[in-house]
């Protein structure tokens, strides 16, 4: 008989957070409560065969060949103890409860029919009946935590309910894989707690997926369908990152492929493991999964994809996702048959990290003249956001000579205690600003949560971000390919135009937003004769020719130090003026603002019809209006939005790419300027009943 402790005092934690190294958890962990402080203010009472108070016994592990319908029996039992301390009820428990049940047997799988894969899910619905039963007290549990607990000393118990105890829906029911689509990536809700959002991107679901992805893959190779691929799998900090690791493994195994786990990892190294050479990592693998949601909240999750040729387009992911669909809805229905132990495909874990970083530290080294330091003596501090990005400073600055005390939120934290891991944040910026200037160092460099974006920071305390990083890598890339075209999203500067164009001697390409739609055009106009070695988002993601088009956050960081190495060779003294005086000269506007004008798709006046062809109109009619006005002129080349300049600036109203919302964006040398140009936008619009022009409206007042 399996027995489950129903002692209050104690909590289950994911593996994760625990230091196991198993590929999936074989039995339940635990971790102390949470401090009496935040607890209910009055006890629970002790339920019916509660333990006594002295300590209790290690948990007992549920070996593989119990009777799953003897843990449901328990479970439900235990469900039914009303007295129950509430945190007690953590769907978690019932998750350790499967994961040891279901998931000991690592090499588990089944082949499904026809041209894709399929997960082995025999026993799996009446266990997850039960698991539903419990899956609203977790949220419950969670939401009722205090502020104060929720710190990232405290992480590993608030992950004890939040990073597997989510609400599990039953593979029986409709799932519309294709809500999870956005853009060229996969993002979801993992985590219950809340409100409004329920869970997802669950563990059935994310192996669908991942078994959808092998047999894409499959097919992109053109193989006769028996060939095991090799796929490596790997995570940012986020708390949920360990079960959906545990599920992406298990969907690929199933289909008869390896896996290799990388654990903490950036999302540019997985693709540059689809390129390393190395057969005793086992690289190249044919593709990659990178689990992530860049730096959205903790709750929300995802997962982007690769092969040597780069990151996976919009049409390939509704590819697999339609996929993932059909072999989710064949498994619900067990038309599957299992695959022979022989055939299952196996797990390694492979410490990639530091073949990653050691390429950084080499081509910071050439750039010196092969020096083992070359930055000896330099100060630079590191902001990781307690993402994946600490590793910077112990493999890649601190081999290099630079001093990094002063380096900060190096600590992997799904629950970003300190800041938002985003360059583009404000209170992120003002984080690492404050760092360097604290400490005097000669730079600072800042990181998102999976590093394919980057900032910095001078000794001075002026950000190197946004139009500015884009000059600064601009004006290095011009040096090396002098006249190349520099290729950038919409919502970038005319004093960048300016600044490329009649400074620097290239060619400023501004297209679309989404640092897909900017590598894909730099990449077309090669194709078509046009040289392009840099493209290059606002957002801080950055990709260059000479890295094979990827969006690295530290290979741009590596770009800045190898300037800084090489003139360091000349003259040991030098710090970051050396960067600062290359962007000498771009003009920037006064006043920059972003303004999002939301689009009610439940509106009346939609009748039906999607956001889209709404915002459609609503910039076709700004169009007809902007051509009456002789203060206004529309820009001649643009690619996306209404582009109009004006009194001294310009604006962009723009549709959202996956959103139902109209980002405005405002560029001006006075705030007398920037209204009237809001003024005018506010005049076309306002018309139209199911925009939001609330922001607008302040804005122009104010």
């Amino acid at each position: 008989m399996v027995s489950l402790r129903r002692n209050p005092e104690y909590v289950p934690v994911p593996a994760s957070f625990a230091g196991r190294t198993s590929r999936f958890p074989s039995e339940p962990l635990w971790c102390p409560p949470p401090p009496r402080a935040h607890r209910r203010s009055s006890p629970a009472p002790k339920p019916v065969g509660a333990p006594s108070a002295r300590a209790p016994p290690p948990p007992r592990r549920i070996h593989p060949w119990q009777s799953m319908a003897v843990v449901c029996g328990n479970l439900r039992r235990f469900a039914n103890c009303r007295s129950m301390s509430t945190h007690a009820l953590s769907a978690k428990t019932i998750q350790n409860a499967y994961l040891a049940q279901h998931r000991l047997r690592t090499r588990h799988g089944t082949r499904y029919p026809s041209d894709f894969c399929s997960l082995h899910t025999r026993n799996m619905h009446s266990f997850q009946e039960c698991r539903l039963s419990l899956a609203d007290i977790s949220a419950k549990w969670l939401k009722t935590t205090s502020t104060p607990w929720v710190s990232f000393s405290q992480q590993a118990k608030i992950s004890c309910n939040a990073a597997l105890g989510s609400s599990v829906v039953s593979s029986s029911e409709k799932v519309d894989f294709l809500k999870l689509q956005n853009g060229s990536d996969i993002r979801g809700v993992a985590v219950a707690g809340v409100e409004g959002e329920p869970v997802n991107l669950t563990e059935p679901v994310t192996e669908a997926i991942a078994a959808a992805f092998a047999a894409w893959l499959l097919n992109k190779k053109k193989t006769d369908g028996v060939r095991r691929l090799r796929i490596s799998v790997g995570y940012d900090s986020r708390i949920s990152a360990n079960k959906l690791q545990n599920a992406v493994s298990h969907g690929i195994t199933a289909a008869g492929h390896d896996v290799l786990q990388f654990g903490l990892a950036s999302t540019p190294a997985m693709f540059n493991s689809t390129l390393t050479e190395d057969e005793k990592i086992h690289c190249p693998v044919d593709g990659a999964i990178m689990i992530t949601a860049s730096h959205l909240p903790y709750n929300r999750n995802g997962l982007k994809f690769f092969t040597s040729d780069g990151g996976l387009n919009k049409a390939n992911i509704k590819d697999i996702l339609e996929r993932a669909s059909r072999i989710y809805e064949e498994s619900a229905q067990g038309s599957i048959q299992e695959l022979e132990e022989a055939s299952r495909g196996v797990v390694t874990n492979v410490e990639y990290m530091s073949v990653y970083a050691s390429d950084l530290v080499q081509a910071v080294r050439k750039s010196a003249g092969d020096k083992e330091k070359p930055l000896d003596g330099m100060h630079i501090v590191v902001d990781a956001g307690n993402g994946a990005g600490g590793f910077f400073v112990d493999k890649v600055l601190i081999p290099l000579g630079a001093v990094t005390t002063g380096s900060q939120f190096l600590e992997p934290d799904g629950l970003f205690p300190n800041h938002i891991p985003n360059p583009e944040d404000k209170s992120a910026m003002k984080a690492i600003t404050q760092a360097v200037l604290d400490n005097k160092a000669d730079l600072g460099i800042i990181f998102d949560t999976d590093v394919d974006r980057s900032a910095a920071v001078d000794s001075s305390g002026h950000e190197l971000n946004r139009n500015r990083l884009i000059a600064l890598l601009a004006a290095i890339v011009l040096e090396e390919h002098p006249g190349t075209t520099i290729v950038t999203d919409s919502v970038t500067s005319d004093g960048l135009t300016a600044f490329i164009e009649n400074k620097l001697g290239g060619k400023h390409h501004r297209f679309k937003r989404g640092y897909k739609n900017v590598i894909d055009e730099a990449i077309r106009l090669n194709s078509i004769g046009e040289e392009s070695h840099l493209a290059m988002e606002t957002s801080g993601h950055g990709a260059l020719k000479e890295n094979h088009w990827l969006d690295d956050g530290a290979y741009l960081m590596v770009k800045l130090l190898n300037k800084l190495a090489a003139a360091r060779t000349q003259n040991s003294s030098v710090g970051s003026e050396v960067l600062t005086g290359l962007v000498e000269g771009l003009e920037e506007a006064a006043v920059t603002v972003e303004i999002r004008l939301k689009i009610d798709p439940n509106h009346e006046d939609l009748k039906g019809g999607s956001f889209r062809d709404y915002g459609e109109s609503v910039l076709k009619h700004l169009e007809n209006a902007i051509s009456n006005d002789p203060n206004l002129h529309k820009a001649p080349k643009n690619y996306e939005g209404i582009r109009v300049s004006g009194y001294g600036g310009w604006f962009l109203l723009r549709l959202s790419l996956h959103d139902p919302v109209l980002p405005l964006n405002i560029e001006a040398p006075s705030n007398d300027d920037a209204t009237k140009l809001g003024r005018a936008v506010l005049a076309a619009v306002s018309e139209f009943s199911a925009l939001d022009v609330t922001a607008l409206k302040k804005f122009v007042q104010e």
